[in-house]
């Protein structure tokens, strides 16, 4: 099962764990989505962040809905960095969920609650 590989933890303490911050502009949701905020995460072609996904689930919803992924394809020069900003409309509450891959330490997970 899939769930049992993805790991999660404290963003503060963890490279991996994908930070989520959110602003509202009335119905408009902008999500900057990180890897790395407090330590950051090597980034180099031995080991990186190669994606980040987010998903919002509406508390009133049966599953969580894919807002956005982001590929870093490059890790050599020019550096991307593992950071995503995502826009989307809703008056729902509900929560934000972020997956992250690291290509040697596989797929880290965060969530907050979209207020």
């Amino acid at each position: 099962m899939l769930s049992g590989t993805i790991k999660s933890g404290d963003w503060k303490g963890e490279k991996h764990v994908p930070v989520i911050e959110y602003e509202k502009e009335g119905d408009l949701i902008k999500v900057e989505v990180s890897v790395g905020k407090e330590i950051p995460h090597p980034n180099t072609p031995e080991h990186h962040i190669a994606w980040i996904e987010l998903y919002f689930h509406p508390e009133d919803g049966n599953f969580p809905i894919l807002v956005g992924r982001v590929a870093f394809t490059n890790h050599s020069d020019p550096l991307t960095e593992p950071k995503a900003i995502f826009f989307f409309r809703t008056q729902k509450k509900g929560k934000l969920y972020a997956l992250s891959y690291c290509n040697i330490h596989g797929l880290w997970e965060n969530e907050v609650e979209l207020e």
